[in-house]
């Protein structure tokens, strides 16, 4: 919480009806603040349990609250034993609700005493009772003491600069002691412990007296401190007229010839400037400045600051920029050394440089590439591996966990400590104004009260607005339009749509085996020999011993963990050398089991698991690559009840629902029994139970293993499906295409049915090997799905025959 200045003016008395609070209010603890009766006072709310607690009060409509200060202003999260006893009951007059506070006026309604804590979290709910003044004495003594108060109060005031002049009159015409004495506690320049003793004084006499004993202190303290600054301004108009001398002296010199180290410096930051080819709103706040970093001493708490700043305004490379390499050849033969396959991220880098190259006048679009894909797939090293091609610099940060938006855009000047956002500091690394700059992890940014760094990324991340960037702390437009930015994310739905619009998304989806062997030849097993210090003189690696490890030690869409166990191999061969052996290791099959153990991965034989009616093979996707997911069904005698297991979401649970239902309403065409769902219980099961499933895509899957178990016929051998259902029976799309076939042949599937319209995605995203090695049958009914996938079924079950690829 941070306190406001009261009102200097004394309240107006409450409307009628908020004159008496409840008995019980809720507790506001004040830090370093003590609220007198009649005092209005502005106050924010930031702390998470008072904001709780004015929500609440909003919410029900109860504006009346108990105000108590914190006896020690450095207790982060105070609670009621943490307060004084003796508050005043409040009333909220206006709240205005901010991003990150709650803007509050209070008005002090009467002193109340805290007699019983009902509540302590989230927030405290006290009983109070009130607390009435007692006027005893005479009152020629009374009278006496509210007018020396008075004037001791006015003659405070014109001793204190920062006090309104207004408050000096405020109480012209005021009869009442206790509401003299309570105006001039509140406004007075003292303690929060002198003001808690005030509150707490409940004769006004004794009152008057204590408040007139801490004015005449204040009073006394402040003609000091009056005296002392005249006696320090009267130095200081010397050390004025020494500074102006010296200010002469270096004219003189400078007509002389003769200059000191501090004139030097500035003539040389004034020349980099005319030398830096700033733009010139960036070179007219840099000259200004310098202006004032020539009239400041040394030793000012400025100086280090103006100076670091002019530093930072000099050290970007307002013009300089690389030479891009516009010889394609020469490019794709860079990109496809450091990396096997991602044809589609080449051509598009392909393609820019080919129109940078084609239009000679006026600016290219920079393209705004989003990298997404599972991990170890190569999104980072590829974004190195593009800057190497173009022959440009290569900025990296990591946006992962950030959640202050000066991280993006630098935090202002007037805070300690104060630097530019990575945006800038990135820019200032390269020595370049056109890297490739590579964001990493774009979709694990979060946010909290400090902003949203998304919101901030908008404007870096968008070509019509990012040529005049400004960053908090430099305050001048930097043009980011010449950046080549490169942002990577495993998902792409955590993104924000605003931000996910402004970028191109190429989806990296992972490797075939095929691939892993190849990019393990070409690229991990010389790198991890080298960094092992093995040559083929030492290692020899088969083709067969990469598959064990690719299908029996690893299970991913990337190469990490297939790079980890060539580095295992490698360091065991290393040992064996280091222990005397002499003649070459030939990593095979066995040598990679002797080395490394049984394979942590089995491929299990889907023939085994299809041994009876019930059971169908489908297909899933996961972040890290596609699974095989096998559907299993079977009945009980019951009373129409249908058992899901298996961990299942909501959306593949309505799948199961919506599949029964088909199989209902095409019972008679499928030779079942029409009322054979009165009689029995049916449990759907989908093993790996720990494993969260859900999705649409399972729907055709559990339709085929429902019209298997009622039936009586199996599924054909080596075939898998994926596809939604609806109730009428058509098949619906799915995504992840690549991913469940590749998946498919990795668990020895040759015959994969799909949607008929994820054709294309067969056709575009599934490599040639593999659409040669597998039978693809596109559907567009349940009924064509039966006929594929079942074992003898009845011709009545199909509509026609299914078209194959």
């Amino acid at each position: 919480m941070a306190s406001q200045t009261s009102s200097p003016q004394p309240s107006d008395a409450p409307e009628q009806q908020i004159i008496e609070p409840p008995e019980i209010l809720s507790l506001l603890p004040m830090r370093e603040m003590v609220v007198f009766p009649g005092m209005v006072i502005p106050w924010q709310v930031q702390r998470e349990a008072t904001v709780r607690l004015i929500d609440d009060a909003a919410a029900k409509g109860n504006r009346f609250v108990a105000v108590a200060a914190i006896r020690d202003p450095e207790v982060a999260e105070p609670t009621s034993g943490d307060l004084y006893k003796v508050g005043v009951a409040s009333y909220i007059r206006m709240m205005l609700k901010l991003p990150d506070r709650i803007q509050l006026m209070l008005q002090g309604l009467r002193r109340i005493e805290v007699v019983e804590v009902l509540q302590e979290k989230p927030y405290a709910v006290v009983r109070v009772r009130p607390l009435e003044d007692a006027i005893a004495g005479p009152p020629e003594e009374i009278a006496a003491l509210k007018r020396s108060v008075i004037q001791t109060f006015r003659r405070v005031i014109e001793l204190s600069p920062q006090a309104p002049s207004e408050l000096a009159s405020a109480l012209t015409g005021e009869e009442d002691p206790s509401v003299v004495a309570d105006f001039v506690a509140a406004h007075s320049p003292i303690g929060t412990a002198d003001k808690q003793n005030l509150l707490e004084t409940l004769d006004v006499r004794e009152r008057l007296r204590k408040l007139l004993g801490f004015l005449t202190r204040e009073m006394q303290m402040l003609e000091l401190q009056g005296k002392i600054q005249s006696q320090v301004s009267s130095e200081l108009s010397k050390t004025q007229r020494e500074y102006y001398l010296r200010e002469q002296l270096r004219a003189i010199q400078k007509e002389l010839g003769e200059t000191d180290e501090r004139t030097q410096e500035i003539e040389e930051l004034r020349k980099r400037i005319a030398e830096s080819h700033m733009p010139e709103e960036a070179r007219k706040e840099a000259e200004r400045e310098l202006d004032r970093l020539s009239r400041m001493p040394p030793a000012a708490a400025e100086y280090t600051v103006s100076r670091t700043y002019l530093d930072w305004l000099l050290a970007l490379p307002w013009d300089v920029s690389t030479e891009d390499n516009l010889d394609i050849k020469n490019v794709k033969q860079v990109l496809d050394s450091d990396h096997y396959g991602l044809e589609k991220v080449k051509e598009r880098i392909l393609e820019y440089l080919s129109v940078r190259k084609f239009k000679t006048e006026g600016n290219v679009r920079h393209p705004i590439l989003c990298f997404v894909g599972p991990p170890g797939v190569g999104k980072t090293s590829l974004g190195r591996s593009i800057a190497r091609a173009l022959g440009r610099k290569f900025v990296r940060i990591s946006l992962g966990g950030i959640r202050d938006e000066a991280e993006i855009r630098g935090h202002r000047r007037t805070y300690i400590g104060a630097l530019p956002g990575q945006i800038i500091q990135g820019i200032r690394r390269a020595e370049a104004n056109n890297p490739v700059f590579m964001m990493d992890e774009i979709d694990k940014v979060g946010m909290d009260f400090r902003g949203d760094p998304t919101s901030a990324l908008l404007e870096v991340l968008d070509p019509e607005q990012n040529y005049a960037f400004r960053d908090h702390y430099i305050d001048v437009p930097f043009d980011l339009s010449k950046v080549l930015f490169i942002t990577t994310a495993n998902l792409l739905d955590p993104i924000a749509p605003p931000l996910r619009d402004r970028m191109e998304v190429l989806e990296l989806p992972g490797y075939t085996e095929e691939e892993k062997v190849a990019i393990a030849t070409r690229h991990l097993v010389p790198k991890q020999m080298q960094e092992h210090g093995l040559s083929e003189q030492h290692i020899r690696w088969e083709e067969g011993a990469l598959r064990v490890l690719i299908r029996g030690y690893t299970r991913e869409a990337g190469v990490r963990n297939l790079e980890r166990e060539i580095a295992a191999i490698c360091r065991k061969a290393t040992r064996e050398f280091a222990e005397g052996r002499t003649e070459r290791v030939e990593v095979t099959e066995e040598q990679v089991r002797r080395y490394l153990g049984s394979p942590r991965f089995e491929q299990e034989e889907l023939l085994e698991r299809i041994t009876r009616p019930g059971v169908a093979t489908g297909l899933a996707w996961t972040p890290t690559g596609g699974e095989v997911l096998v559907v299993e069904a079977t009945s009980m005698p019951g009373e129409e009840r249908l058992t899901l297991t298996g961990m299942l979401g909501e959306v593949m649970k309505e799948s199961a629902q919506a599949a029964l239902s088909y199989v209902r309403s095409r019972a008679k065409e499928l030779g079942i029994d029409p009322g054979f769902y009165k009689k029995m219980d049916i449990h759907v099961h989908v093993p790996a139970g720990a494993i969260p499933k859900d999705g649409p895509s399972a729907g055709i899957t559990i339709a085929a293993a429902l019209a298997s178990l009622l039936t009586g016929r199996k599924e054909k051998p080596h075939v898998a499906m994926t596809g939604e259902i609806t109730l009428t029976g058509r098949v619906l799309p799915v995504g992840g295409i690549k991913e469940k076939v590749l998946a498919a042949r990795r668990a020895g599937i040759t015959e994969v049915v799909l949607p008929e319209r994820n054709r294309k995605d067969v056709e575009e995203d599934v490599p040639e090997e593999v659409r040669r090695s597998m039978r693809f049958t596109f559907v567009t009914s349940m009924d064509q799905v039966l006929s594929a996938v079942l074992d003898g079924l009845p011709q009545a079950a199909a509509d026609h025959d299914s078209p194959t690829a």
